[in-house]
């Protein structure tokens, strides 16, 4: 190589290595990058597909807050720059809103929702007006009548925008300063004043969410079949996760479909919520407030079913998934069924299931004397409310109660909305408390639901065959109820909750819970706490080593216990003075049982009987803003850009060929003298 090609290639390394460098600070200066944002993506199931997504590079689109309905002419006829990114705070987050941007979504990039501070007045439900419609008991076989909210409208709120497809991308923001700086930019470049035109440089926005499934879940799920590489590039996922159970007394866990010589009494509670977007489902009257109830009772229950046990045994099931249609109970009344189940169908003798219980108003008199609760049933012959009981009923005829607090319809003004929060519970706490203070001040709503937890487990263990002289030793604890609704809905990173969960499952803990499902890969946050909660709220400490607690067994010689209990280490509280916990072993009979639709097991994609639902995949999720310049500027700008390359392109040629004669030095005579 001569010295000529060296220094080129010099000089081409040195510029490249400016340009990396360069280039990473001149991106800095052009975009500011949002954070925490929460889009609205892709599910599928046997017929179509409902969500959100962005091309493959992400929509770009000249910002504009809308102001108004009456506004949305501007984006959808007279903005002479589209398309546009709308920006909406919340209470223009109407299903009459966003199906014009739809229609209209030629001119629209996107869509960008304000999360507000505080709840509006007005409801909000983004779930249909009859959840889990084709999926329950009720169908054109079994009381067609009953089918499809025909007598009852359960959720008369629902406007279905989570049950439609948009094809631009859809993202929550907080209110604050990425919020802050989007207005800024916008009242600064786009804002037209006086109705005259804004004038470039605009303040665009570029939102990223492309998703890779299409169509529906058979179409994805094929594709995910072809792909035979060593790293094949799945499409998407079934919704799914695992349900968590427990029984009063220890069922052997590797006997599967045993028919047992007594029979079992089922409380169930439903796990899941979702709302509009990925990851804001808090779930707080939908799910939370029932399964709060069912954990409470269960440790209610703990002292009297160990003294007196009652004649049948008391599961308590807590199921994943049942906001599509019915994954969890589904899943178990099929493994049930299939002798895959520690119990067999045959075995239930009854279910009681606790639902939204913010206001309780249907239970059972015989247990609430005594109890501040108002008792009521339905004035006349109704459907059964959307319920876990529904998928035992399909099954096969089997007594059961659904404990609701509405008689019709939902109370729930926000039911699978990101505002049925802690503050739609009501849970508040009195200003300049600790964190810590907060945890334990025992709330108006968990008294409330105290009640009603005491009131479930008298009726549980009546039910179960109980003997009556127990039943005033059983009372739900106040403390225990005001702790999880904290743990829940406000911070789940609380003292309580960390000493009761073990040293590697910390990562999971951290603001309010986010209910949605997800897909099968691996248990849920929300799971994995009500597993470990479970456990410590119905089982026992044994005083063994951590390394035998780890290996499920008490001692050496123990080989059956690991069968009829559940062994986990949790890492304690530390003492004062000290930041050594004081880990512990717990003995329970909590287990996970998969909740994975069962249509997936059998490969049948188009099911009628089982949920089909699945996730898209996505590569990534983000947001940025920046200034955007003329579309003529864009085009003089390339142009020159051009003209440039390939004038350079053509000197490189020019001065390459001419090279011997441009760079050739004159030889000195051979006879010079000096």
């Amino acid at each position: 190589m001569d010295l000529l090609s060296s220094k080129w290639i010099l000089n081409l390394i040195l510029c490249s290595l400016f340009i990396g460098v360069g280039g990473n600070s001149v991106e800095k200066k052009i975009y500011v990058h949002l954070n925490y944002t929460v889009p609205c993506v892709r599910l599928l199931n046997a017929t179509h597909q409902i969500g959100c997504q962005s091309s493959l590079s992400g929509n770009v689109g000249v910002l504009h807050v809308l102001e108004s309905e009456d506004n949305l002419d501007w984006v959808l006829k007279s903005g002479p720059n589209p398309p546009y990114l709308v920006i909406l705070e919340s209470p223009l987050f109407t299903r009459s809103i966003m199906m014009k941007l739809k229609n209209g979504s030629r001119r629209v990039a996107g869509v960008v929702v304000v999360a507000p501070n505080a709840n509006p007045l007005e409801a909000f439900s983004p779930h249909t007006t009859c959840p889990n419609e084709n999926s329950g008991v009720y169908s054109e076989d079994y009381d067609p009548a009953l089918a499809h909210c025909n007598v009852t409208v359960w959720n008369p709120f629902g406007n279905g925008l989570a049950y439609e497809e948009f094809d631009f991308p859809i993202f929550s923001l907080k209110d604050d300063n990425d919020t802050h700086v989007i207005r800024q930019c916008y009242m600064e470049h786009n804002r037209a004043v006086n109705g005259s035109t804004p004038q470039y440089p605009l303040c665009a926005m570029q939102l990223y969410s492309h998703m890779s499934a299409v169509t529906n879940t058979a179409t994805c799920m094929r594709r995910n079949d072809i792909d035979f590489s060593i790293s094949p590039e799945m499409v998407c996922d079934p919704l799914g996760d695992y349900n968590v159970w427990a029984s009063t007394r220890p069922i052997n866990n590797t006997a599967k479909g045993h028919k047992m010589w007594e029979s079992v009494v089922i409380a169930a509670a439903r796990l899941d919520s979702r709302s509009f977007f990925f990851d804001i489902a808090p779930g707080a009257d939908s799910g939370v407030s029932g399964f709060v109830t069912l954990l409470a009772a269960a440790h209610a229950l703990r002292n009297a079913t160990q003294e007196a046990p009652p004649n049948r045994t008391i599961l308590y099931a807590f199921f994943q998934g049942e906001t599509f249609d019915y994954i969890g109970s589904s899943r178990m009344v099929y493994d049930m069924q299939n002798n895959q189940f520690a119990v067999d169908l045959d075995n239930v003798h009854s279910v009681l299931e606790i639902g939204q219980v913010r206001k309780l108003i249907e239970n059972l008199q015989s247990a609430a004397g005594g109890l501040n609760i108002s008792m009521d049933e339905p004035s006349v012959s109704q459907p059964l409310p959307p319920s876990s009981f529904q998928r035992f009923l399909r099954a096969r005829p089997i007594p059961g109660v659904v404990l609701e607090d509405h008689q019709s319809a939902f109370s729930n003004r926000f039911y699978e909305s990101m505002y049925d929060n802690a503050e739609y519970l009501n849970i508040s706490y009195p200003p300049n408390m600790t964190p810590e203070e907060q945890l334990e001040f025992v709330t108006d709503t968990a008294k409330a639901l105290t009640e009603v937890a005491t009131m479930v487990a008298k009726a549980l263990y009546m039910q179960a065959g109980g003997s009556e002289p127990q039943l005033s030793s059983i009372k739900a604890d106040a403390q225990i109820v005001t702790r999880l609704l904290y743990g829940f809905l406000v911070r789940s990173n609380n003292s309580w909750f960390q000493q009761l969960i073990p040293s590697d499952l910390m990562s999971h803990l951290g603001k309010p819970t986010n209910f949605y499902v997800g897909v099968t890969q691996q248990s849920s946050e929300p799971t994995l706490l009500v597993q470990h909660l479970l456990a410590n709220l119905t089982g026992s400490t044994v005083n063994i080593t951590q390394e035998n607690c780890q290996n499920q067994r008490e001692d050496e010689n123990d080989k059956e216990n690991k069968h009829m209990y559940y062994y986990m280490w949790v890492q304690g509280a530390a003492p004062p003075n000290s930041t050594q916990r004081e880990g512990f072993c717990i003995r329970s009979t909590v287990r996970l049982s998969k909740a994975l639709s069962p249509a997936f097991d059998m490969r049948e994609y188009t099911s009628k009987d089982y949920s089909t639902w699945t996730e898209s995949r996505w590569k990534s999720i983000k947001g940025r803003i920046f200034l955007v310049a003329s579309h003529d500027l864009e085009m003089l700008t390339l142009g020159v850009g051009i003209a440039v390359l390939l004038t350079s392109l053509l000197l490189t040629y020019v001065i390459s060929s001419k090279a011997d004669m441009l760079f050739s030095s004159g030889r000195e005579p051979t006879n010079a003298t000096y």
